[in-house]
């Protein structure tokens, strides 16, 4: 048994596991409690992620904050959580995501108990996976995040939600259904009798054969959760249907779920597959990037233009990976953080604006800038931050992959690099149409966002300006995972 001095990534599972509970105590017609305790225990979990990402040793580096306790002896499978530079990103992510996700639908009326419950047990899931260095509870916290999903659209979803809330939930479900094989597989093989990640990860472990067989069960597996051209197709439909606050987590958390899986699980277990497979992962990510950018610019519906940006922008975290490279292995973690936050700013600010003018079609919009500046300018940040300008978090990690893959795959970034520029100019048209031009007068009457429903759009705005101005906060701390690990490669 070893724990922390103080079991911090426990206390983030069980603030959500508390607050859970506390909500479900809860009589359901009163709605303000449950929202202040949501409120209180998704800001205690960002406290506690904060913290882990600024007191973790970055000169010290590997695990720390390591809880392990002995859960299941006769099976190998054992409690065990620790943070490194790669996960300390996410749980970070998590923790923002999640509160100001909580402080997005704080005007919900409609089942407002259940809502938050099935909230609160989602990213409960999301924690869990992005701490643990087990594989069985991988696999557990997995499941956990994605089954309160289903419920999440189909219940409090707009636009054809059962269909949304159906089609996610089958796909992420067939790749749960290869990854659990590709664990047991790898479980047997090992001959070690344990599901520890660190145990498994000693060279000799696995054959190349084994790793290259087991690689690609994981990539898929876990790739369709990171909208994997062609496994996408789910996630646009997804972001469409799904409530606000869902989306943030959607779009924000649970596909860099996938993309961590595929690092944590496949590459970390199986390098030599990894290597083997990479020009596939290359390929696939460059047809996603630019995929994602010409179906995006034939989409009308504002959430379907951030979903398929998403899709684009998820393959560039796809890209960096399959450099096989420090700077690649950075600039996609780094990505996945800049992404989440800037896709969550942009379905919260969506949010407001649906929920004001009950339309997210572009056409039907126009002039909000001028009727609605400030939810206006929440907007046009995120679009700023997807088109990759300087000194906004997004810039940095797109930066580094594409030097990157211009070294390792020059045809596979020069055509990404293009994509971007054309998602760009895009992006810049949907801002003008939407926010600009001649005023719906229709919606001439409608408020400004206050100070108080503005607050989740500013958190995410500071944090995309603090990390695009001081990237090396983020660099620095990935970099003293990324750089043993490669070193570390046969």
């Amino acid at each position: 048994m070893e724990f922390a001095n103080f079991p911090y990534l426990s206390a983030i599972l069980l603030s959500c596991v508390a607050g859970l509970l506390v909500i479900l105590f809860i009589p359901e017609e009163r709605k303000t409690q449950i929202r202040w305790v949501s409120a209180i225990f998704s800001a205690i979990t960002l406290i506690f992620s904060v913290y882990l990402f600024f007191a973790y040793d970055k000169t010290q580096a590997g695990l720390q904050f390591v809880e392990r306790y002995p859960w299941v002896d006769a099976l190998g499978i054992t409690y065990f959580n620790a943070a490194d530079g790669f996960n300390l990103p996410m749980l970070l992510l998590t923790g923002i995501v999640f509160f100001t996700g909580v402080l997005t639908m704080w005007e919900l009326e409609i089942r407002v108990k259940e809502f938050y419950a099935l909230y609160f047990l989602l990213v409960t899931g999301v924690f869990g996976l992005f701490m643990s260095m087990d594989l069985f509870f991988i696999f557990i916290w997995y499941d956990v995040s994605l089954f309160p999903m289903y419920l999440l659209i189909a219940v409090w979803g707009t636009t054809r939600k059962e269909y949304g809330a159906m089609k996610l939930t089958l796909y992420l479900l067939a790749g749960s259904a290869l990854i659990l094989p590709a664990i047991i597989y790898l479980f047997v093989n090992s001959g070690l009798h344990t599901f520890d990640v660190t145990a498994l990860m000693q060279a000799g472990t696995f054959t190349p054969f084994q790793q290259k067989f087991a690689f690609i069960l994981l990539f898929i597996g876990f790739g369709i959760l990171a909208a994997v051209w062609p496994l996408h197709t789910w996630s646009p439909v997804g972001h469409v249907a799904a409530p606000h606050a869902v989306s943030m987590v959607h779009a924000g958390v649970l596909m860099k779920i996938g993309a961590f899986g595929v690092l944590r699980v496949a590459i970390f277990l199986c390098p030599i597959g990894w290597q083997y497979w990479a020009q596939l992962m290359a390929l696939l990510a460059t047809v996603g990037i630019v995929y994602g950018t010409f179906v995006g610019l034939s989409q009308t519906d504002l959430k379907y233009v951030i979903g398929y940006s998403s899709v684009s922008h998820m393959g560039i975290v796809g890209l960096g990976l399959a450099t096989v490279t420090v700077d690649g292995l950075n600039g996609a973690v780094f990505q996945m953080f800049a992404h989440g936050v800037m896709t969550a700013l942009f379905f919260s600010s969506v949010g407001y604006i649906y929920d004001n003018t009950h339309t997210k079609i572009i056409g039907e919009l126009g002039g909000l800038s001028r009727i609605m500046p400030i939810a206006s300018s929440y907007f046009i940040v995120a679009a700023l931050a997807s088109m990759g300008i300087p000194c906004l978090a997004s810039f940095w990690g797109e930066l580094v992959v594409f030097i990157s893959a211009f070294k390792t795959y020059p045809v596979a970034g020069a055509l990404a690099v293009c994509a971007l520029v054309i998602s760009a100019l895009f992006m810049l048209r949907v801002v003008q149409k939407t926010f600009y031009g001649p005023k719906n007068e229709q919606y001439t009457h409608l408020a400004d966002v206050s100070l108080g429903l503005g607050l989740p759009r500013m958190i995410l705005v500071f944090v995309l300006v603090l990390f695009g101005l001081y990237p090396a906060l983020m660099f620095d701390m990935i970099e003293t995972a990324s750089t043993p690990f490669m070193n570390g490669l046969p």
